[in-house]
């Protein structure tokens, strides 16, 4: 088991940090959860039928660990879009992740208040997709959704995302005639 663990660590723990922390935004949180990840995937790993590729079964682990995540928080529904607050989770390790250096760049950062903006699933299929790289079918089948589902999800997260960015650089034109 040992050297299972280890294949999956050096193969996808970046990948799957990086997820749940686009999800909860926060480190220490990204940190805990990764953790549960890895105890949820020792427990279960004997299960593990090969239906699927490891790295989906991997982000379907993921993605219900940050789902529980929510579901414990008090009205977890409410306080979704907080716990996506950038505002309000401050990164407090000296080195930088990438993503943070992206931060600092005000296109991206209103990408990510867009992103904060979707809904859950659109999110999910958002981060899955294009942040984590996953496929259409990796994707559909770490969500247990269909793949159309997947592509509808993602076509009208896309539409949104790019509706608000527009806004956004309106909004800004406006300002800078002032």
């Amino acid at each position: 088991m040992d050297s299972v663990f280890r294949e999956i660590y050096e193969e996808h723990h970046q990948d799957l940090f990086q997820f749940l922390f686009y999800m909860v935004k926060s480190r220490e949180e990204a940190e805990d959860l990764v953790q549960e990840v890895y105890i949820r995937i020792m427990k279960a790993y004997h299960t593990f039928e090969g239906r699927s590729s490891k790295k989906t079964w991997l982000f379907s682990i993921a993605k219900n660990v940050a789902i529980d995540h929510f579901r414990k928080q008090k009205g977890w529904k409410g306080r979704l879009y907080e716990t996506f607050d950038w505002d309000r989770n401050h990164i407090r390790d000296i080195r930088p992740l990438p993503e943070e250096i992206a931060l600092q760049n005000e296109e991206i950062r209103q990408l990510y208040k867009c992103l904060d903006r979707c809904t859950t699933n659109q999110r999910l299929v958002l981060v899955m997709r294009f942040l984590n790289g996953l496929t259409i079918t990796e994707t559909a089948t770490s969500l247990n959704w269909s793949e159309s589902k997947v592509k509808t999800t993602q076509h009208r997260a896309i539409k949104q995302v790019k509706s608000m960015m527009e806004r956004m650089r309106g909004k800004e034109e406006d300002d800078h005639e002032l």
